[in-house]
């Protein structure tokens, strides 16, 4: 199954009062200018590059330890 069937098939399982939240997904990726990300998200994305490539960086297993970590 393709993604796009994958998304038809999705599509028919969500609640009426859920579809302007779709629709309002599907314009903001498919309508205006392509975003470009500004210098600091850019800088964020060489930082998790270079993370991945050293293994260095903080690692969490789970979500709550995520959250855990924030309150510190």
């Amino acid at each position: 199954m393709s993604d796009r069937e994958r998304m038809y098939q999705l599509l028919d399982t969500v609640p009426d009062y859920k579809i302007g939240y779709v629709v309002a997904y599907l314009q903001g990726i498919t309508e205006g200018e392509e975003v470009k990300p500004n210098k600091e998200t850019l800088e964020a994305f060489a930082e998790v590059e270079e993370m991945k490539k050293t293994g260095l960086g903080q690692k969490f297993n789970n979500l709550d330890d995520l959250w855990a970590s924030l309150e510190e």
